[in-house]
């Protein structure tokens, strides 16, 4: 047997050392459960025969996880190993705990399954991922398929099975994960055991800022997404992917897509997926779903090779794409290729140290062991290594109340129990905030090195030289370089190039990316895939060509014959869902092309002949506008590190069960003080974590962005950046921010159905699968804007960042921030909190866009609402709202729209809201000028696609 060999055995050892079925066997059977499924796969796999120093790894990982995640309770004094009212029979209460929200999941319909009918089921589906002689591959199948069985009684239910009964807040693949990754750091390394590493790369808002097309902005950021892959892979390849503790790596595409293609995993297992079918730009490996930063549990012995040798992976994953680029563009300008070529030795140059990669690595050896195993008390080494990062004396973790109880130093002991001794597992807490603080000490060193740059800089950052076959080109002013690369290439392939763009190393990079991801996927997958990001002018454009749609209009044969040569462009993925069967849809996937193609042309005659027939077409002029969006979690570096806020007491995560047998030890102050203290952070935390923000990128934001038919450019982790029609954007907002906590979309904004129910605090049903959240006490803030689809991107993007900073700022988070650009000068910009705000912009909007209702309902308001004092005693407010009663009343020319139209609530709710949402009295003349401004501008009625006048049930004119 082979050490490879023997290391795969020894974590699919640790995968099997508890059944997956656990909880609905425990104390069920009576061969235990440790019987059963787990023997049975363990003779299968050969397991049985594996060496004494195999064993002792899995059976101290199993100890060390246990330690980690789980909350530990006292025991009475006159308690053995096991006593009674420790013992949880979950499948007559079968409780799980969200341990991000504290919420309770009664999962009812697991009492109906019998023992023997959950073991059998659990044999069956691990066989059927058994490969044959080949215990990584196997390994690898058990930790990405385990979760998902096939078997309709407990599908939705099986991921979220809890390791242990009576701390229900951590998943039985959550603990195999640990154990596994554990008992593989402890197979290489037996002396000094597992360390945590951290890697961060960068740079992040600065690289993907630099463009100047959203297929740029698209680039950026799935090219950063795709270096932390590539560092990440490092960690997999050479110890699993349950190694990577943060993010959790199970179901991203990207790792799948490893799986099929690096590891040989059966192809028939990936059969039903998205990314593994779907022949579109919509398909998942698409999305920039990794964050830059990551956490693993590596052996001690290993974690500087293996920083290193992430360092020098990305990097020439980096150079090498860079080079590819540049023979792309070579090719393209009928240029022969040539090593010597002065643009290969600019590539180097200029990548030399990119990307940036910052890591620290904390060993668990720095925590003392006594002979048993157990944390020794005396040894300082961890509080020394902790104490020059903190003011605390004991410093962090160590100095908190619960670690003195668990640990009974400094004479802290309970009163009426014990807990058992601590073994290191449970200093997790304490190594990963040392982790963080090493982390960032290594990054305020960074070494910075100059480069000396010659001749014109590069046309998207202006910071370097752009790449050149000749060097004396370097020289040229921008009118003069007629025959370099860059100019031929713009003149036969515009898409990726436009007339006059000189691109340096990075630049390049981005900007080819599209291209040679697309070449990739074709060449392993077999997909034939077209990467077009969608426009700034397609999305503008979107909501009037759904009204075309919904009107049962069609495009006329003598403008498809116009629009026959222009090129097709990427729509949204919702709207290319409508367009299927339709004569006319390859014509109306031409449009956005034909629209830009006039818009370069120099004839304005013909360009105004051609606004004229599609104006005709739509019933009112072409959208000119689009939504930008920009969501951020909020506070999420304290949500990692379990501050206070942030995260539970001790005894919110006990099943019901053993919280109420705890009552015993009321009566102990130092054991209420222990069960009311916060919960440090611990790895399955992380991993809910994880698990909440990869469904939100993943499943639920797709899910929300693609129904509102617009297109997500990123989604990683806490971060979404989205691109949405006007009409659409602020129902949209408000199911982003639903689904980024798990929350009813009437909290966020208006309610509404956004492909997701709530299943209680922390809990969403999708798709049938029963899904983790962030729960209610998390929150995300929102930057919006609004601009002309031929406003510069960069220009766009400034304002976008500063609209998501006022929303953390002056919305105090939990809030959104629309900024208004409009072209013709000036702008608007509305920060508001989440719900009622949005719900009432919303409302407002509605009906100013009425058929009935004059636009002068604003405008005149706007006049004496400057002058009014403000509303500060509860007259001036009462006589506010029945002036806007009497302006909106007064503007509405069909007047049976009173019947239907609350004016006097809506007038009484602007008012309202204006109160809440201004910080003083005196602003909120101001505020509500904003906020009505916003509300027109909104309205307006090439916004709204095809809906039924309500009052005679026809459609509008406009739409």
């Amino acid at each position: 047997m082979t050490e490879k060999d023997r290391f795969w055995r020894i974590k699919l050892d640790a995968r099997l050392h508890d059944p997956i079925e656990k909880p609905l066997i425990l104390m069920r059977t009576a061969e235990g459960h440790e019987g059963g499924t787990t023997r049975a796969l363990r003779e299968q796999l050969g397991l049985d025969r594996l060496d004494p120093a195999g064993r002792k790894a899995v059976k101290t990982a199993d100890h060390w996880a246990s330690a980690m995640d789980r909350a530990a309770f006292p025991n009475r004094n006159e308690d053995g190993r096991y006593p009674k009212w420790q013992q949880v029979r979950f499948h007559e209460c079968p409780v799980i705990i969200n341990p991000l929200s504290g919420a309770e999941y009664d999962l009812r319909k697991l009492s109906e399954v019998e023992p023997d009918q959950a073991a059998a089921m659990a044999l069956d589906h691990l066989r059927g991922l058994i490969h044959p002689d080949d215990p990584k591959r196997t390994a690898l199948a058990f930790w990405r398929f385990g979760p998902d069985i096939d078997a309709p009684e407990i599908r939705s239910l099986w991921p979220l099975l809890p390791a242990d009964s009576r701390v229900p807040d951590h998943t039985i693949f959550d603990h195999l994960d640990l154990v596994s990754a554990l008992a593989g750091a402890f197979s290489i390394d037996p002396d000094d055991g597992p360390a945590l590493l951290t890697i961060s790369l960068g740079p992040v808002q600065d690289f993907i800022a630099a463009a100047r097309s959203t297929s740029d902005l698209w680039a950026g950021s799935h090219l950063l997404a795709r270096f932390s892959w590539e560092a990440m892979r490092v960690i997999c390849d050479e110890l699993g992917p349950e190694a990577i503790l943060f993010p959790r790596l199970r179901g991203i595409p990207q790792v799948d897509w490893w799986l099929k293609r690096t590891c040989g995993l059966d192809e028939s297992l990936f059969s039903t997926a998205d990314w593994h079918r779907k022949e579109t730009d919509s398909n998942p490996l698409f999305a920039a779903a990794l964050p830059n930063r990551f956490t693993a549990l590596v052996p001690a012995n290993r974690a500087r090779e293996l920083a290193e040798r992430i360092t020098g992976r990305v990097r020439t994953f980096a150079l090498e794409k860079a080079e590819d680029a540049w023979r792309k563009l070579l090719a393209e300008a009928g240029e022969p290729d040539d090593p010597t070529m002065p643009a290969y030795a600019q590539i180097r140059e200029q990548l030399k140290g990119f990307p940036e990669v910052h890591w620290a690595m904390v060993p668990w050896s720095l925590v003392g062991q006594d002979a048993g195993g157990k944390v020794a008390g005396s040894d300082d080494r961890l509080r020394a290594a902790m104490q020059p990062f903190f003011e605390s004396n004991p410093p962090g973790y160590l100095g908190t109340q619960a670690w003195r109880i668990l640990s009974g130093t400094g004479g802290v002991e309970l009163e009426k129990g014990w807990f058992w001794t601590p073994n290191p597992g449970t200093l997790y807490p304490a190594l990963h905030e040392l982790l963080d603080r090493v982390l960032a000490a290594a990054k305020s060193t960074r070494p910075f090195g100059q480069s000396t740059q010659h001749g014109y800089r590069d046309s998207l950052t202006g910071e370097r030289e752009w790449l050149t076959a000749d060097r004396d080109q370097l020289a040229l002013p921008p009118g003069q370089r007629n025959d370099t690369i860059w100019a031929r290439v713009a003149t036969a392939r515009p898409a990726w190039l436009k007339a006059g763009e000189h691109l340096d190393a990075q630049g390049l990079l981005k900007r080819m990316w599209p291209s040679l991801f697309v070449d990739e996927l074709d060449k392993e997958l077999g997909l034939d895939v077209d990467r077009f990001v969608v426009s700034t002018h397609t999305m503008a454009l979107a909501t009037s060509m759904v009204g075309l749609i919904e009107r049962g209009s069609t495009v006329p044969e003598s403008i498809r014959n116009k629009l026959s040569d222009a090129p097709r462009t990427a729509l949204p993925a919702e709207l290319a869902s409508k367009l299927r069967n339709r004569p006319d849809a390859d014509a109306l996937f031409r449009l956005p092309g034909w629209l830009e193609q006039l818009d370069e042309q120099e004839r304005d005659d013909e360009r105004a002949r051609a606004e004229q027939e599609l104006e005709k077409l739509l019933g009112h002029k072409p959208e000119a506008y689009y939504a930008l969006l920009l969501m951020d979690g909020d506070q999420m570096g304290q949500w990692m590190s379990a501050t206070p806020k942030k995260t539970l007491a001790h005894r919110s995560s006990f099943h019901p069960q053993i919280r109420a047998a705890l009552e015993h030890f009321k009566e102990d102050p130092k054991f209420v003080d222990y069960a009311g203290e916060a919960r440090a952070p611990n790895p399955a935390r992380h991993m809910a974590i994880s698990d909440a923000l990869n469904n939100f990128a993943i499943r639920l934001a797709p899910a929300v962005v693609e129904r509102h038919y617009g297109r997500i450019l990123y989604a990683g982790g806490d971060d979404l950046m989205a691109m949405l029609p006007l009409y659409e954007l602020l129902p949209a907002i408000g199911g982003l921010r639903a689904a980024f906590s798990g929350t009813d979309s009437s909290r966020a904004g208006p309610a509404s159905n956004e492909g997701f129910q709530r299943q209680g605090n922390g809990f969403v049903l999708h798709r049938k699968q029963l899904l983790r959240t962030m729960g209610d006490q998390a929150s995300a803030s929102c930057g919006v804007v609004v601009a002309h689809h031929k406003a510069p991107l960069g220009a766009v993007l400034r304002e976008l960042r500063a609209a998501e900073k006022r929303a953390k700022t002056e919305g105090g988070r939990d809030a959104f921030s629309l900024a208004v650009v409009k072209r013709s000068g000036g702008a608007l910009r509305l920060t508001a909190k989440f719900g009622q705000a949005l719900a009432l912009l919303i409302r407002l909007r509605e009906f100013l866009a009425e058929p009935g209702v004059s636009r002068r309902a604003v405008y005149n308001t706007l006049v004496w609402l400057r002058d009014l004092p403000p509303p500060v005693e509860d007259s001036a407010r009462e006589m506010l709202g029945r002036m806007l009663y009497w302006q909106l009343a007064r503007q509405t020319q069909k007047k049976t729209l009173n019947d239907y139209t609350d004016l006097p609530g809506l007038a009484a709710n602007l008012v309202e809201v204006a109160m809440n949402q201004a910080e003083k009295p005196e602003t909120v003349p101001g505020w509500l000028e904003n906020f009505l401004s916003t509300a027109e501008f909104l309205a307006r009625e090439t916004r709204a696609p095809a809906q039924p006048d309500t009052e005679t049930g026809e459609g509008r004119k406009h739409a």
